[in-house]
């Protein structure tokens, strides 16, 4: 499953292009790994290893894998570009988190109806800060007001860091669009 989602599935062709063109390669076998986790969690970003673990026991499906990945991809972009703090300001994390279920795909129209949440004003902000807060509170030993303080103070300006898409890629269409925007970036300036 990892293999067709960084082989197929834009969100992680683009993230892994940015972070190659920013100086932060990915090597398949150096920067994955997939292990057995507890709980409910589904992958991580492992900072002191430039890591990032996914979940085999609590991935299933091609889907969930190809959000995991582009979610944990989201992080490791930020480690890259950012020099994000994980451990010491939480408005960082907050931000990444942001960030992540933004760009991801986590906070869709289809997820969200399978998950029994949608609604017609400002939904995807409300989705994209409850699970900022949620990934907070399952990464950090913080109280859930200092996740929420943390996530609506950096709110507005996470939100629309679009980075590196330029757009909320809010399905595969719109994901594959921004990845050949992305491409073609420098195409223009060139010609100047």
């Amino acid at each position: 499953m990892l293999r067709m989602s960084l082989e197929t599935n834009p969100y992680a062709q683009l993230l892994l292009a940015a972070m190659k063109q920013s100086g932060c390669t990915v090597f398949n076998d150096r920067h994955f790994s997939c292990e057995n986790c507890d709980g409910c969690v589904s992958g991580g970003f492992d900072s002191a290893t430039s890591q990032i673990v996914l979940c085999q026991n609590n991935i299933r499906q091609q889907s969930h894998m190809n959000r995991v990945v582009a979610h944990e991809l989201i992080h490791a972009f930020d480690h890259c570009r950012a020099h994000v703090d994980w451990f010491k300001n939480v408005k960082h994390l907050a931000c990444s988190e942001i960030r992540a279920a933004n760009l991801s795909g986590d906070c869709t129209l289809m997820n969200e109806i399978a998950r029994f949440k949608f609604g017609l004003k400002a939904h995807h902000q409300t989705c994209v800060r409850d699970r900022a807060i949620r990934s907070i509170l399952a990464v950090r030993k913080v109280s859930r007001e200092t996740a929420e303080k943390a996530v609506d103070e950096v709110f507005d300006a996470c939100f629309n860091d679009l980075e590196p898409f330029g757009r909320i890629p809010h399905n595969k269409t719109d994901a594959k669009r921004a990845y050949k925007d992305f491409l073609n970036r420098d195409r223009y300036n060139a010609n100047l």
